[in-house]
């Protein structure tokens, strides 16, 4: 399907590779400019320079998405340049290790939560300030197969991204009215760099995982994008805090 952001801003965080930039990428395909976030200032201004090079309206912010201060200003500049924001995926996140819970290292809690939930909260927190101005909007919020379901050894993941449907369920219901809708999706194993470091690392893991994966085979980063863009595009206009799996059957085993 066809979708048109013409005339529209799209903001992406974690827009420097995977998900995010897959995401970025078809926005600006879809007329969209296009606002691309990272906390790799050197690789999110690369790729927003390319779409830039293609023809496309793209600028690169860098933000650590766990820091609110940074957030606002991320904010602020994106609406300074292009005046609104009428879409937002706010896909940053990171993984934890692979630990019993009662081993696990509080370091890694305190980090994980601080990217995957505190980092949505404070985007969320300032895009719906803009998006109330505005009178109208999109939010998606990016969790994970993590946010549905448990497996063993990784709480402190799964936690978060648990945290980040029940996020997004209260502040759908908090919006809807306001004409501002917000979803979630619900990525399974997907190539990415992420889980590219994760077979590295952790190959048995990751193969006892894949053995879960009815249609056997890895998603792609552009398979999450079609999803976040029907989420935020009138054709989802019925649909609100939802956590849409994106997960090769994996959820409904």
């Amino acid at each position: 399907m066809h979708y048109s952001f013409n005339g529209q801003v799209a903001l992406v965080t974690g827009a420097a590779s995977g998900m995010g930039l897959a995401a970025a990428n078809a926005f600006a395909a879809a007329g969209a400019a296009v606002v691309l976030v990272d906390i790799n200032q050197q690789a999110v201004t690369h790729a927003a320079a390319e779409l830039t090079a293609a023809g496309y309206d793209a600028i690169g912010i860098g933000c650590n998405v766990a820091n609110i201060d940074e957030v606002k200003a991320m904010v602020d500049q994106a609406v300074a340049t292009f005046g609104r924001i009428d879409a937002a995926f706010n896909n940053a996140g990171v993984q934890s290790p692979v630990a019993e819970t009662a081993i696990a290292d509080p370091a890694d809690y305190d980090f994980v939560m601080d990217v995957n939930l505190r980092g949505i909260w404070n985007c969320m927190k300032y895009q719906l300030i803009q998006m109330k101005k505005q009178g109208s909007g999109a939010i998606v919020n990016n969790s994970s197969l993590g946010g549905l379901v448990g497996i063993a050894e990784r709480g402190i993941y799964h936690a978060s991204k648990h945290g980040v449907v029940g996020l997004t369920k209260s502040a759908g219901l908090e919006y809807a009215a306001q004409n501002i809708r917000i979803n979630a999706v619900c990525p399974g194993i997907i190539e990415t760099p992420m889980v590219a470091g994760m077979l590295e690392s952790q190959p048995e893991a990751m193969a006892e995982m894949m053995k879960d994966v009815p249609i056997k085979r890895l998603g792609r980063a552009e398979e999450i994008a079609d999803a976040v863009l029907w989420l935020c595009s009138p054709q989802s206009s019925f649909v609100i805090g939802h956590a849409l799996p994106v997960d090769g059957g994996y959820t409904v085993r």
